[in-house]
């Protein structure tokens, strides 16, 4: 089981508290556990990434281990201890301003 921490908006339309576990099967990376997430919360759909690129949002990051990986490609196998449950992948809202 996947650990997922989602930001405070999106916990809220998610309508879940705290962590959420999602299971993936096949190879573990940023677009499959996305695609769970979307398909067991389809209101998440669109919030996270474009609905038609499955580009990342703006102002969306994702961390994982202390490390970003918003940058990396989504194909990308996210670390091993993300993969069997025992560090949470954080999905972060940025913040922007002056």
């Amino acid at each position: 089981m996947i650990r997922i921490v989602l930001p405070s908006p999106l916990r809220a339309l998610a309508q879940v508290g705290g962590e959420i576990g999602i299971e993936v099967t096949g190879d573990v990376t940023l677009r499959t556990v996305l695609d769970a997430i979307e398909a067991r919360h389809p209101m998440l759909l669109g919030t996270m990434r474009d609905h038609t690129t499955k580009q990342r949002r703006a102002f969306v990051r994702f961390f994982a281990c202390e490390r970003d990986l918003s940058q990396q490609s989504p194909d990308e196998m996210l670390p091993a201890t993300v993969a069997d449950g025992r560090e949470p992948l954080l999905i972060i809202g940025a913040m922007a301003g002056g």
